[in-house]
């Protein structure tokens, strides 16, 4: 029996606003046709502009959407209508899926054994991405390739550790006048020495001139570029997994065949939460996961251009057994899906306590210091209001004793719907945790519902 999604885990699927207003519109049982689940799977019929009816239908192995609209969305507004049916129980079971889902779902299952049978033929570690074994010998090529960025890299933070010291030399009143432009031209030296992540950072700084405490702000953010530029510069001396946070940090990739051929770690994943962020033309979705049994926490990071299709297969609130191999690094989050092993029934995932998430937050800093965002799983806390300023907070102070909290991110405001759910009793609620403060995702209501924020 598939395990029904509510209202709010379907919506969270859209990739836009406008296909959360389209998929409402159509999210009706009298716009539908055709329509059953079972097998897997889900499908039904809606009358569109022409003569014939659009086809929906979703697999709920991965999961998987299509539809015979012309809109390239993934899922559309169809596909989510149909699913909002389905959550309010308008759709009936059967027992055989109609041949042109049967279709479908067995070209997925064919496309899916050639995924597996390639991924087989992943190389080991001691093997290049040819299968070659490392025995054979380096490419003098690649090497020289390599060796050549290391320079430049080296070079690029060189000249960033001597702008940030005249930087505080010169003290910091005058850099809403100067610095923007500064930072600009230091940001197209720093993509010239290919060192990509080291002039995102630099590209981003301008956001914190719009802040009230904005010299404090930017101090704290040319420590940590400096911070970085010393760790490259000093990465022989360093251990290894930090050495690898530093690297990425800079920019250095690592391969999805890397990533893959490490030690994978199977467990029954709670999908917490997404969040979407736009750049530069580009969506980043972060979608976080918590294990059950190694309460370990991981990002699962895509991209896509505005307007493309956004990986739609880890659904808010569900519960997957999978295998995720994750990126090194002294405080390893991202992660890839490296097998899926099937759903799970879905049931509230257990958090920590306040006190709990503080540590967590602070070992997951001092492994990676550049870390700007990292996923807490609170539990039995209430949202409260303490000077002006809103956090989650823990209800089981002693008496006389101030309730230890984690404040909301400023930018957030009342959390209504949290306080809505909640009703001002302990609930559990998944958040991104920020250095200006949490983020809410996710929370579960009396039924065990799960209810996006």
């Amino acid at each position: 029996m598939i395990e029904r999604w509510s209202r709010d885990q379907v919506l969270a699927l859209a990739p836009d606003a406008s296909s959360q207003k389209g998929a409402q519109s159509v999210g009706t049982a009298a716009k539908w046709s055709a329509t059953g689940v079972g097998a897997g799977a889900l499908w039904g019929e809606c009358k569109g502009s022409g003569a014939s009816p659009y086809r929906a239908c979703v697999d709920f192995g991965e999961p998987a959407y299509r539809c015979s609209c012309p809109s390239r969305k993934f899922p559309c507004k169809h596909a989510l209508g149909l699913l909002l049916i389905w959550s309010a129980g308008d759709v009936p079971a059967a027992e055989a899926a109609p041949d042109w889902v049967a279709e479908w779902l067995e070209q997925r299952r064919a496309r899916a054994a050639k995924t597996a049978e390639r991924a087989s033929d992943v190389p080991s570690a001691g093997q290049g991405p040819t299968g070659a074994s490392a025995e054979d010998g380096p490419d003098p090529a690649a090497e020289r390739r390599a060796a050549q960025r290391e320079e430049r890299v080296a070079a690029g933070l060189a000249e960033l550790e001597r702008w940030l010291a005249d930087q505080i030399g010169q003290g910091l009143s005058g850099a809403r006048q100067s610095s923007p432009a500064q930072w600009q031209e230091l940001t197209r030296r720093l993509v010239d020495a290919q060192a990509p992540g080291v002039a995102a950072a630099v590209s981003r700084l301008h956001r914190v001139l719009t802040e009230e405490d904005w010299p404090a702000r930017l101090l704290g953010e040319y420590g940590l570029l400096n911070l970085l530029a010393v760790g490259y510069r000093r990465a022989a001396s360093l251990p290894a997994p930090l050495r690898d946070t530093v690297r990425s940090r800079v920019g250095f990739p690592v391969s999805r065949e890397e990533v893959l051929a490490s030690p994978a770690v199977r467990d029954r994943w709670h999908v917490l939460g997404q969040r979407d962020d736009e750049q530069d033309r580009l969506v980043a979705r972060r979608v976080w996961l918590k294990g059950q049994t190694t309460g370990r926490y991981a990002l699962v990071l895509t991209f896509a251009p505005v307007g493309q299709a956004m990986d739609a297969t880890l659904v808010t609130g569900t519960v997957i057994d999978a295998e995720l191999a994750f990126y090194p690094g002294a405080s390893p989050l991202r992660a890839l899906v490296a097998a899926r092993h099937g759903a799970l029934p879905s049931t509230p995932p257990r958090g920590s306590g306040v006190r709990e998430v503080l540590d967590l937050v602070a070992a997951a800093i001092a492994g990676d210091p550049w870390a700007d965002s990292w996923p807490v799983l609170l539990s039995d806390v209430v949202p409260a209001s303490r000077g002006g300023r809103w956090l989650l907070a823990d209800p089981a102070a002693a008496p006389g004793e101030q309730a230890e909290g984690v404040p909301l991110h400023p930018s957030l405001g009342a959390p209504w719907r949290l306080l809505a759910v909640s009703g001002g009793h302990p609930a559990t609620v998944a958040a991104e945790w920020t250095p200006r403060g949490l983020r809410p995702l996710t929370t579960w209501d009396e039924d065990g519902q799960v209810v996006v924020l």
